[in-house]
């Protein structure tokens, strides 16, 4: 997967955050939050997302929950 853009001053304050790099992350298909294989998504926006944050799916339910918008 390909990992979305982000200015290098983002990357590298988002590296410092998690003590991994978003973008190796992102390509070994590996999650930044819980270091799990990231492989499976509910939903395309979900994988969407994974490519802008580099969290799996169980770590984007933890993080926004698993209601549907209203």
């Amino acid at each position: 997967m390909k990992p979305s853009p982000k200015s290098p001053s983002l990357e590298q304050y988002l590296n410092s955050l998690t003590g991994v790099s978003r973008v190796g992350a992102i390509t070994e298909e590996s999650c930044v939050s819980c270091h799990e294989m990231a492989k499976s998504f509910r939903d395309d926006l979900s994988r969407k997302e994974f490519s802008i944050s580099g969290l799996c799916q169980t770590c984007q339910d933890e993080v926004f929950g698993t209601e549907e918008p209203v």
